[in-house]
């Protein structure tokens, strides 16, 4: 149910896991200039399904990472927040003519890993095989999408594991801080709904739910396909079809979202937990993906607050004062809303200085110009960390599907660092004058901060 990649323990896992074949393809990769060898290629079946297909016979092995688009938790009906959650853990549990107990022995017995999960906007789901089971791991994918069972005690036992996580993620402080920064971010927005529901919207859901979420959202239309690994181009086209030719041609009619605007500019929620440290969530507008900005940000946030002890936060707050172990800031771009926000946790008796330090820098970086030495230190990590990540066939197919949902074009990859390279001092300078405004900065802390007043949580 995770968004993470977790594999069942055992050899066989373990040797999918180490991706062995991907990462001699990142070998390829690390080419002079930081240019890309992948080779990308579009597939498309002979009922008009596409996938884009990143072909690598080094091992055995074959990975498929696919999205639905519009069908995440914002889109959960009223009253039923949890509903695409709850559908990600379903989905393997029972299709076709095999129960949950015989589908599970099917993946086991043949290292096949299915996965699916949600996001707030699309609905996504991996399968990873050896090369030898691929005709039996496409087709298991074909039962779980177009015929799942939703038998009873199925969905009875995958129920009360996602309210065994709830009860758990209502005691986690950064968890709480989370759902409190995005409820008072998007009080009126689906956003702001919790993605893995309430107690109560969860046990709400029933079966005729269930099915109507599939019929509803899972369709070709909105169906965006990645694969990576051990298969041509001719074997993939008809499994394409066999796999997903029997879904919807398109999503049932839905509301479509609308644009989301953040509501808790300035805003201090404090929820009291005795807990001797603090988490605190911060966070502001930011931009779309598909903002002229996005690269220029991006750089501007890495020297900000991105991975690494070198950033400006963490500088000032971990390295200098000691004052947490972590802090960092990230860009969140949703489809109908930008966001750029962080996390840090400290003593409560420190939150007020942390704070404090977190809005100087915002606004060091909208006044001060950025050095040429922060400039292209950032710029060389973004540009070599990138074909490093790449280090399974799941997460170089991961990638085909964001390049896709992006509409970032099938060269992309030739490009992608040639746009950071380009970024200027003076594009972060206005960028940051656009976006970082230190007064705007909504907050959310967990625990018992000193000096500030808290009330309790809420579900």
């Amino acid at each position: 149910m995770s968004v993470q990649r977790f594999l069942r323990q055992g050899s066989v896992q373990r040797f999918l896991r180490q991706g062995f074949g991907a990462l001699l393809m990142v070998v390829a990769l690390l080419l002079p200039g930081n240019a890309f060898a992948l080779s990308i290629e579009r597939v498309v079946s002979a009922g008009g399904i596409e996938a884009w297909l990143a072909r690598d016979a080094s091992i055995p092995i074959v990975a498929v990472e696919m999205a639905f688009g519009a069908s995440g938790s914002a889109m959960d009906p009223k009253g039923k927040e949890g509903l695409a959650y709850l559908i990600s853990g379903l989905l393997d549990e029972g299709a076709g003519e095999l129960n949950s107990e015989r589908f599970r022995r099917a993946l086991e017995d043949h290292a096949i890993q299915l996965r699916f999960d949600t996001g707030r906007d699309d609905f996504v789901g991996s399968m990873k095989t050896l090369r030898e089971n691929h005709v039996l791991a496409f087709d298991l994918l074909r039962q779980a999408l177009t015929l799942p069972r939703f038998d009873a005690d199925a969905v009875a036992r995958i129920q009360n594991q996602v309210l065994s996580t709830l009860a758990q993620r209502a005691d986690d402080p950064g968890a709480i801080a989370q759902r409190t920064w995005l409820r008072t971010a998007f009080p009126d927005h689906a956003y702001g709904k919790p993605r893995r529901g309430t107690q109560k919207s969860v046990q709400a859901i029933n079966v005729e739910d269930l099915h109507g979420f599939a019929s509803r959202h899972l369709a070709r239309a909105n169906l965006i396909i990645g694969v990576a690994g051990d298969i041509s181009a001719e074997e993939l086209g008809p499994l394409l079809d066999r796999t997903f030719g029997a879904l919807p041609a398109a999503p049932k009619e839905t509301t479509p979202l609308t644009e989301a605007t953040v509501k808790n500019a300035g805003e201090v929620v404090a929820i009291e937990k005795p807990i001797p440290q603090s988490v605190v969530v911060f966070g502001q507008a930011g931009l779309k993906r598909d903002d002229p900005d996005y690269y220029a940000a991006y750089v501007m946030n890495h020297i900000l607050g991105g991975a690494g002890l070198n950033s400006r936060l963490s500088r000032q707050i971990r390295e200098d004062r000691g004052l947490a172990y972590s802090v960092y800031s990230t860009l969140v771009p949703f489809e109908r809303a930008g966001l750029l926000m962080g996390e840090v946790a400290t003593r409560n008796d420190q939150i007020g200085q942390v704070l404090e330090l977190i809005r100087a820098e915002w606004k060091r970086m909208a006044e001060t110009p950025v050095s040429e030495t922060e400039l292209e230190d950032a710029k060389t990590y973004l540009t070599g960390a990138f074909p490093i990540s790449l280090d399974s066939t799941d997460r170089i197919a991961g990638v085909l599907v964001t390049i896709q949902r992006h509409n970032l074009g099938i060269d992309y990859l030739d490009r992608r660092n040639g746009y950071i390279g380009a970024v200027t001092a003076e594009d972060v300078a206005r960028v940051a004058r656009r976006l970082l405004k230190s007064e705007a900065l909504g907050v959310a802390i967990v625990g018992k901060p000193d000096g500030f007043a808290t009330k309790p949580a809420t579900d």
